[in-house]
């Protein structure tokens, strides 16, 4: 079986097939109702954002450039795994090809990864603005700052590149995947390997390396904010300081909760596995979904720019009548 095999990897036409959701008829509807929303309001939400800081001038600054970048990564993480999965559940479809299925494992695991990275910048920006705020601007400069944002999608692709090759070494000899969605961990399982235990050791290294990162930095930088803001008398600095911390520490914590309970989950096999495959897809619609929120209605700065462009767009709507009505009374005349 594993010399008919052996050179799949290389065949874009082969074709897995996806464990179903197995779930009854009203969950799968309610689960529909509730992933479909979801989804377009994250995509969106998180594309206002983009635009907005793309578009302001003003707002070219380390904090809301970190903030773009998250909006952009989970704009990649929520549309690898829900599209794919309503489509799946609404046509009762669990055929995904090689490429495919390569395609939303990388994306998943690109998303779970650059998160932590660009959430530990985040907090550092946040410790260097609050901590030594007349260097700030001398530290946090826009070279030192596409380095940070440069070293956080690029050590997690080159962590992930390594993570697939070390799975896709091995030819496959099933086509049964064990999830309803692709990932590192369902591919290997269909392959021919028999020992597993460099995987097995790398593939917690990564997990201990991203979750380690993020939290020494949002440890380190709030111990830092907290002696700085217990030292100052100021507070009018310190409430801004504890709103700006609070708002990221709040996105910080609901992508850190929702990751654990699927790893946690997956840990008890008494979990019913309705609860499991749901948990999946909570873990990128939750999080994407409450970011925007957090960063758009909790933050100022975000939420009087977005008025201001949504203004904007639609006031020069509302001039071109007024206009053509301007034209039309001097013609008349």
């Amino acid at each position: 079986m594993a010399n008919e095999t052996k050179d799949t990897i290389y065949d874009l036409n082969t074709v897995f097939v996806l464990k179903s959701m197995n779930l009854s008829g009203e969950i799968a509807y309610i689960t529909v109702i509730i992933a479909l929303p979801a989804y377009i309001f994250a995509v969106v939400s998180n594309l206002l954002i983009i635009v907005t800081v793309i578009f302001n001038r003003a707002m070219h600054e380390p904090m809301y450039i970190l903030l773009c970048n998250l909006s952009l990564n989970d704009i990649f993480g929520i549309s690898a795994m829900v599209p794919r999965s309503i489509f799946n559940i609404m046509f009762e479809y669990g055929l995904v090809t090689f490429p495919e299925c390569i395609l939303q494992a990388w994306f998943l695991h690109l998303y779970g990864g650059t998160t932590l990275l660009i959430l530990s910048v985040m907090a550092f920006d946040r410790y260097i603005a609050i901590c030594h705020p007349l260097r700030y601007h001398a530290i946090m400069s826009k070279t030192f700052l596409l380095g940070l944002i440069a070293f956080s999608w690029l050590t997690t692709c080159f962590l992930c590149f390594i993570l697939f090759c070390l799975t896709l070494r091995h030819p496959f000899c099933r086509k049964d995947l064990p999830s309803y969605y692709c990932d590192n961990v369902s591919i290997l399982r269909v392959t021919c390997a028999t020992d597993i235990t460099v995987n097995n050791v790398y593939g917690l290294f990564i997990t201990g390396f991203f979750h380690g990162v993020g939290l020494f930095s949002v440890i380190f930088s709030y111990t830092c904010i907290i002696i700085t803001c217990c030292k100052t008398k100021d507070s009018e600095s310190k409430s801004k300081a504890w709103h700006t911390c609070g708002t990221h520490l709040a996105v910080f914590l609901i992508y850190e909760i929702s990751s654990s309970a699927v790893v946690l989950l997956h840990r008890f096999p008494n979990t019913p596995p309705t609860v499991q495959r749901i948990m999946g897809l909570v873990y990128v619609i939750v999080p994407n979904c409450l970011n925007p929120v957090i960063y758009g209605l909790k933050t100022k700065d975000v939420k009087s720019k977005m008025k201001f462009l949504k203004n904007r767009i639609f006031g020069m709507n509302k001039l071109k009548p007024a206009k053509s009505e301007q034209v039309k009374a001097i013609t008349t005349m």
